[in-house]
């Protein structure tokens, strides 16, 4: 993803979600960027383009550690 693409994101993302968000490019790929709050690492999304139409995927994995009491 272009900078100015990644901006458009973050924002939307800041907007919808966490205003502490940020998006960092990843190294092996340009078709994801990771999403942290603070230091701490949350989800990655992906960009999907199919037949001329763009979407990104917000894939976030919790796992059962950081839900337990």
């Amino acid at each position: 993803m272009g900078r100015e693409e990644v901006l458009r994101l973050e924002a939307y993302l800041k907007e919808k979600l966490n205003p502490g968000l940020r998006l960092i490019a990843r190294k092996e790929t340009d078709d994801s960027v990771e999403v942290y709050l603070g230091a701490e690492f949350l989800a990655v999304v992906y960009k999907d383009v199919d037949d001329g139409e763009t979407s990104y995927s917000f894939n976030m994995t919790v796992l059962q550690e950081d839900i337990a009491g």
